[in-house]
């Protein structure tokens, strides 16, 4: 009889025991947790950097002869030359008049000595082929025809001191003003002309991307003068040399500016895209969680958080990508997941 009851409190033991454990199974808390599908989109490394942009082409003229200041009108608005007007290659902005400094070049007298040098340096010419005259009378008459062309030129070259024109298409950016017809002397300024169609940047790189930049980038610029507008640079020169002092390398951005968006002298955030992929999966890269060897997410199946192992790639200052271990629709957790082990109970709450 002894034995038969302590058989039937051993049973009743087990039996409680296992009840308990079930008990304790079904009351292992739900972890509240928010989960999001993963997707496809794009992601992009980049080197950031500033600096100022400064125009392709510039040029400052000033006064090389003495004369009466005369502004020239601006064929296209018909007025007076203006800052900020267009202007053409060639345009003559500026007239500078002096009658005695014109008549001391005496081009006209110029023009007439140099046909008749030319007229009588052929006619040698034809003479000495026939023997009429010597080789030193025909280089005689090669030398006076020469030096004629170039008092002609130098002439035209004097006279042209007289109109000052824009050697290129650009905009007047600096135009000091003068009352009209009054004298000016010699180093005066008269205007300058910027072409900012096509500008440039002058960059510090830290030493660190020597390896993972080349010319050729692509470079996203912003100004926060610009704020909803992005201009596209390339990179244009890399130096090899480092500099002792700074540990940095220079470098220089070409930037197409064709609606002159960007001003001279403005200041501008430069990102330089080393790498981009498209269609990848991307992820916050707190959600990107390490464990000595390896990196993991969690993601949630049915009810279950499981830990997945990942591989990543491409990472910016945010996010990162994901080369293995993520599927496309799976179900990341992005909010609880500082709690969670393999295989922990969640109630998704999002």
């Amino acid at each position: 009889m002894k034995t038969r009851a302590i058989i039937y409190l051993s049973a009743a033991i087990i039996a409680v025991s296992c009840n308990s454990s079930e008990e304790n199974k079904t009351s292992e808390p739900e972890i509240p947790v928010s989960v999001s599908n993963v997707t496809l989109t794009s992601i992009e490394k980049v080197i950031n950097t500033n600096g100022t942009v400064y125009p392709m082409q510039k040029a400052e003229f000033k006064s090389e002869i003495s004369g009466v200041y005369k502004l020239m009108t601006n064929p296209i608005s018909g007025k007076k030359y203006r800052l900020g007007d267009l202007v053409k290659t060639d345009e003559v902005i500026v007239s500078l008049e002096d009658p005695e400094y014109e008549n001391s070049i005496a081009i006209e007298s110029k023009k007439l000595n140099l046909d008749i040098a030319e007229q009588e340096y052929t006619k040698q010419q034809s003479l000495f082929e026939k023997g009429g005259v010597t080789q030193r009378e025909m280089r005689n008459a090669e030398v006076s025809y020469t030096n004629a062309k170039y008092d002609y030129e130098n002439s035209k070259i004097k006279l042209s001191k007289m109109k000052v024109a824009s050697p290129f298409g650009g905009v007047i950016v600096d135009l000091p003003y003068y009352t009209p017809n009054v004298r000016i002397a010699t180093t005066q300024p008269l205007f300058t002309v910027m072409d900012y169609g096509r500008m440039y940047m002058e960059v510090s790189l830290p030493e660190k991307y020597v390896n993972d930049l080349q010319s050729g980038m692509k470079v996203r610029l912003t100004s926060y003068n610009l704020q909803k507008d992005t201009i596209w640079g390339i990179v244009a020169d890399l130096s090899p040399a480092i500099s002792a002092e700074t540990r940095t390398f220079k470098g220089r951005i070409d930037i197409n500016n064709p609606n002159h968006r960007l001003k001279p002298g403005m200041f501008v955030n430069a990102d330089i895209v080393i790498a981009k992929k498209e269609n990848a999966i991307v992820v916050p890269k707190e959600l990107v969680l390490r464990n000595n060897d390896f990196q993991y997410v969690f993601v949630i199946d049915k009810s279950i958080a499981k830990q997945r192992e990942v591989s990543t790639g491409i990472e910016n200052g945010n996010n990162i990508e994901i080369t293995s271990g993520l599927s496309k629709d799976d179900r990341l957790v992005v909010k609880g997941y500082e709690t969670l082990k393999d295989n922990s109970k969640v109630r998704v709450i999002k």
